[in-house]
């Protein structure tokens, strides 16, 4: 009995003492580092960072961090953020052939240009004077445009497209915001290593600036303010997408047949390897990612193999596949997807063992071609502009399906009928006057009514230089459309002159449309694996969410003045009171007396012989005897210069009537 006892009492102990540790765990900073490598279809490779800061409430852990970047906490508490998501990007995500239904695309693919929104925790009436602080610290901490963003033309109060409880969140884009280095270096220093050591050192600017698309994005989340309810603190996400053109590497085949997908390392793509982790890490990892087409095509062309080796895909024996890497896998992570044939693969591998005598240098080679497609959301989305003239025109938004059967499952109501919700998010600028009530939707070339389509609408018309257009509709399609078309009419407004920008000939954008399917989710069914809990960014590829889809930015070339005649106009009256001061300054500047004593001196001073020889022969000749010449008289310079002067001054005066 007393054995049983003191078996039980260890038992408590043991119990309570790991949950003092899980506790404490929970209560510290915490950072993670991680890269996930997937080759895609057209010859390209998709690289993905995934730094996230975790900082325990300010109640129990105090307000000095180690880890968190200090910049951040301040703006969290100033202007009581409680969600935010700011993005840089350049280039457009290809969903065609990047993919567009899975949890990389739908959550990194972003708009060209700048994109910022934010919820706050405030009274209704200040969230606007917190947008627009927000702005300017943001502004002067990435080195960008934001500032821009607090005009109220420059962002709109969306209500379900991005929250649904949103009531206090702010949204703003800028499309032609360029993006460079000067974005990215602050970036990088609120990461705890910044870009010395880490995954982050392999972020060389030539290399990524280079690639075909770059997207910088930054979200916070923030329960500082929740008192009731259990805070978890704030949580800072840093992701960097990358799509790169990989330089291609020695096939290692006795073959002259030509591989079709190139092969790439760490040091080809980046320029650089990886010393070892950041010590500050809590993990470090490098995952290489195969979709499940590429899964279900590498199974097929070892059909005629033996068993043993299409089960090596998922082993770590890859001589005998279709790709070898250089390095061996810590573990291999299957997908468990219910909709799809085969399930993608995530090959891991761990930093810790590298340093600077054994650097990281990842290799990935192709042993023979292969050819495989990504995932399609549902339907694929275009955008563009109809008619001609500068007066008027339409929106026309274009929706396409891609025929796939798994999402007709996943889309059947309670009636028994299939049909898919699309929700459309769209803002415009007040200078483009859209008519919402000329909106019509066609299913398959045939008009349709609104009542048949629409679900709902948030429609905020424009206001002329207070308020952009803001549109949001949502759409119950039938599974079996293939193609929707969307048209709205608006007329062109006209700006004041000081309003056009430097290059307003080149146009005006149109910020990019928001498509967002709600009931289509996307995230990766990894097999239960509690190492995976452990690693942030397979607990952020296993998190729900909705497939997303940005359009084209339309650029809307808009009637402009002729800037060329207010320049002709200053240089011609710059010319003309140029003449009109110079000669009233010379008239007025000019001594008399010095001038004639001058013409008085010329006159007396002797010519020398050669000159009084000539004076003689010519009176000679012309039978007159010699003259002295006539000294110069006041009178007739001071009639010359008083016409001077009143011509002068009656050009200006009419000049002035006429012109100005």
């Amino acid at each position: 009995m007393v054995r049983l006892r003191s078996i039980l009492l260890f038992l408590l102990l043991f119990k309570s003492f790991g949950s003092i540790i899980a506790e404490e765990e929970d209560q510290i900073e915490q950072f993670s580092e991680a890269l996930l490598l997937r080759p895609l279809p057209d010859r390209k490779v998709l690289a993905h960072f995934h730094f996230e800061s975790k900082v325990p409430p300010t109640r129990t852990h105090g307000s000095h961090h180690h880890l968190f970047p200090k910049s951040i906490y301040q703006l969290v508490h100033k202007f009581r953020v409680r969600e935010m998501e700011l993005s840089f990007t350049q280039g457009r995500w290809n969903y065609a052939r990047w993919g567009g239904h899975d949890p990389i695309s739908s959550r990194n693919a972003k708009p060209p240009g700048v994109e910022l929104w934010a919820t706050f925790d405030v009274p209704q009436h200040q969230v606007d004077a917190s947008w627009r602080n927000l702005t300017h610290a943001l502004s002067g901490l990435f080195c960008a445009s934001i500032n821009f963003l607090e005009s109220s033309i420059a962002y709109s109060s969306p209500q379900w497209s991005f929250k649904s409880f949103a009531t206090n969140i702010r949204y703003g884009t800028l499309p032609r915001e360029a993006v460079c280095t000067e974005n990215l270096t602050p970036w990088l220093k609120l990461l705890p290593c910044r870009d010395k050591a880490g995954l982050s050192a392999l972020m060389d600017r030539p290399s990524i600036y280079r690639g075909f698309y770059h997207s910088q994005r930054l979200h916070l989340v923030s329960n500082e303010f929740d008192l009731a309810a259990a805070s978890s603190g704030m949580v800072l996400e840093q992701t960097l997408t990358v799509v790169l053109q990989p330089v291609t590497l020695g096939s290692g085949m006795t073959s002259s047949v030509a591989i079709q997908q190139p092969s790439w390392s760490l040091s080809s793509l980046f320029g650089r390897k990886v010393s070892g982790r950041c010590v500050l890490s809590n993990a470090s990892n490098v995952y290489v990612q195969l979709e499940p087409d590429l899964v279900s095509e590498l199974k097929t062309t070892s059909e005629t193999q033996q068993q043993s080796d299409v089960e090596n895909l998922i082993s770590q024996a890859w001589s005998d596949m279709s790709f070898e890497m250089s390095e061996s896998a810590v573990r291999v992570i299957q997908e468990a997807n219910d909709f799809q044939k085969e399930s993608s693969l995530l090959y891991e591998f761990s930093l810790e063992n590298f340093s600077d005598s054994r650097p990281f240098d990842l290799e990935f080679r192709w042993k023979r071609p292969v050819t495989w497609s990504s995932q399609l959301a549902p339907l694929q989305a275009h955008r563009f502009l109809m008619g001609s003239g500068n007066e008027r025109g339409a929106i026309a938004i274009s929706l396409k399906s891609v025929g796939r059967s798994e999402y007709a499952k996943s889309s059947v109501n309670e009636e028994g009928r299939c049909s898919l919700r699309v929700d459309l998010f769209q803002v415009v600028p007040w200078y483009v006057k859209v008519y919402y009530h000329t909106l019509k939707v066609f299913l398959d070339e045939r008009l349709h009514s609104l009542a048949d389509v629409v679900e709902r609408t948030n429609v905020s018309p424009s206001e002329d230089k207070v308020s952009p257009g803001l549109m949001e509709i949502a759409l119950r399609l039938p599974c079996d459309v293939h193609s929707v078309i969307l048209t709205l009419e608006f007329d062109k407004g006209f700006l004041h002159i000081d309003e056009y920008p430097p290059d307003a000939n080149q146009g005006f954008d149109i910020p990019s449309a928001l498509i967002r399917f709600p009931e289509i989710k996307t995230k990766m069914h990894l097999f239960e694996d509690k190492s995976a809990c452990k690693s942030p960014i397979l607990s952020k590829l296993q998190e729900e969410s909705p497939v997303l889809w940005y359009t084209e930015v339309l650029l809307v070339p808009l009637t402009t003045p002729d800037f060329s005649m207010p320049y002709n106009v200053i240089t011609i009256t710059c010319t003309v009171f140029a003449l009109y001061f110079g000669s009233l300054l010379n008239a007025l500047r000019r001594r008399v007396e010095e001038e004639e004593r001058l013409l008085k001196s010329k006159a007396a001073k002797p010519s020398g012989p050669i000159g009084v020889l000539l004076s003689k022969l010519s009176a000679k000749l012309r039978g007159k005897p010699l003259e002295p010449p006539p000294p110069s008289s006041s009178s007739k310079v001071s009639y010359k210069l008083i016409l001077r002067v009143i011509l002068v001054a009656g050009i200006a005066a009419a000049w002035q009537y006429f012109y100005g």
